[in-house]
């Protein structure tokens, strides 16, 4: 779970990304596994765009192993009416930026890869300070059988 805190940043860094590119109609954190962190998208269902930005990252993952490219970085969707482009956000988020048709593509590009580095970073190290969840069971002390002698042994069996 991300703190607070965290959460605040990454909308702020949201709200900032709408300042600097006044185009973009929605931009939205969510994890790769498509739960949302943080949203700015009126207009638009957050959690139903952020499953299907972590189903088009899966097709946009594979398509980059299976053509040897390299790990994913961004994706740009063009529909009639605008633009959608995701990005990698550290290890385990994606920014998804939704834009007007008008938008300067390279301006997107640009204030797209700056926010989703700065956003990863903020959630990276949010990740390395919480606690890994445990994967297997506390260990228990057992108390231990009271030791018999070779004799008691030799009568527990003997009967």
């Amino acid at each position: 779970m991300v703190a607070e805190e965290d959460l605040r940043t990454v909308l702020e860094e949201l709200l900032r990304l709408r300042t600097r590119v006044p185009q973009l109609t929605g931009a939205l954190a969510a994890g790769v596994d498509g739960l949302v962190v943080a949203h700015d998208t009126p207009g638009v269902d957050p959690e139903g765009l952020a499953a299907l930005t972590a189903a088009a990252l899966g097709v946009a993952v594979r398509v980059t192993d299976a053509t040897g490219h390299g790990g994913f970085r961004e994706l740009l969707v063009r529909g009639e009416r605008g633009y959608i482009a995701t990005y990698a956000a550290g290890r385990t988020a994606v920014l998804t930026l939704l834009a007007q048709d008008r938008v300067n593509v390279g301006r997107l590009h640009l204030e797209g890869r700056r926010a989703g580095a700065r956003i990863g970073e903020l959630l990276d190290a949010a990740e390395a300070v919480r606690p890994l969840p445990r994967t297997t069971p506390a260990r228990t002390r057992t108390p231990r059988a009271p030791r018999t002698t070779a004799a008691e042994a030799r009568t527990a069996t003997d009967s």
